[in-house]
């Protein structure tokens, strides 16, 4: 299987641009998130825990302790970016994020950084900040957890935010030049196959760069969690939710970067559903609709062709 025939795949973008594998190292930098601490409200969204993607131990170690360990545990890639992801990585004074940043591009080999937030958690003094690693030559991607642009469905998952927030906050970063990378979620409470296609064409219409694709995990210590214990939250089928991603990907202009077209959680966090934890076996199935049906943009009429 060769998804990155078929999908412009980050791997193979950066690949492409730098002339060698980069490897996304992910860091924790001690932040919280203002729909957890009272800000906004309390408990977070309704899928949101954070330990189903966050090493608690990672959490006690500084961001360069953090990066050794991590770049000990990969041997295939000699150069790496940062990815700041566990909660809201621009949730804080601009002088503490300026300090988690730099000391992630102050170690050898770091390319640049991502950087995980919410669209409403980015005013202009942390754009301004971000852009000017840009402009010293890092590469730098902005991750805007979106999951869906249909109001009702934010709502119900107590996202805090709207859609407006979101195109507010895509307008002011590309007004600096920064990349964009728009998080998806596949498979939300009232969401089908034309809901995930709409919001896809809302973000492509607004302005990205790049898109992750998650299915919707049930992990322990979400709302959630009580809602699929008590019978009341179905979940997508491997199958359903490959013919979903691989029908978004087809409505996507090729020029468009998938960093991500499926995630995966870790038991015993992860409740459901249970396919979440096999990787491979979920992009194969994507793999195998687009290779039927057009690779992306192919819905489009513009079908992505790998550079090779």
């Amino acid at each position: 299987m060769h998804i990155h025939l078929l999908v412009n795949t980050f791997g193979q973008d950066l690949q492409h641009r730098y002339g060698e594998k980069i490897h996304k190292l992910t860091l924790h930098g001690a932040f919280t998130c203002p729909n957890r601490d009272g800000t906004l409200g309390k408990g977070g969204c309704t899928f949101c825990n954070v330990a189903s993607f966050a090493d608690e131990h990672s959490q006690q170690l500084s961001i360069c302790e953090q990066l050794a360990a991590r770049k000990d545990e990969i041997a295939r890639a000699r150069r790496y970016l940062a990815y700041f992801q566990a909660y809201t990585s621009t949730y804080a004074e601009v002088a503490y994020l300026q300090k988690m940043y730099e000391e992630a591009l102050q170690v050898a080999d770091m390319v640049g950084l991502c950087v995980g937030t919410r669209p409403d958690c980015v005013p202009d003094a942390v754009l301004d900040l971000l852009s000017s690693y840009q402009q010293q030559g890092f590469e730098i991607w902005l991750e805007l957890g979106l999951q869906s642009a249909h109001a009702d469905t934010l709502k119900r998952i107590n996202r805090g935010h709207d859609y407006s927030a979101y195109a507010d906050a895509v307008e002011r970063a590309r007004a600096r030049n920064l990349k964009i990378c728009t998080h998806l979620i596949v498979g939300l409470p009232g969401e089908g196959k034309d809901e995930c296609l709409a919001t896809l064409q809302q973000v492509v219409a607004t302005g990205t760069d790049g898109i992750k694709l998650h299915p919707l995990h049930v992990v322990e210590g979400s709302t959630m969690a009580k809602a699929w214990r008590a019978g009341r939250l179905p979940t997508l089928s491997q199958q359903e939710y490959a013919e979903i991603a691989a029908n978004m990907i087809r409505h996507t202009p090729p020029e468009v970067v998938y960093h991500r077209v499926t995630a995966t959680a870790r038991r015993p966090t992860l409740l459901a559903p249970e396919w979440c934890e096999r990787r491979w076996g979920v992009m194969l199935d994507i793999y195998r609709h687009l290779e039927q049906l057009g690779p992306q943009g192919s819905a489009l009429g513009q079908p992505f062709r790998f550079p090779g």
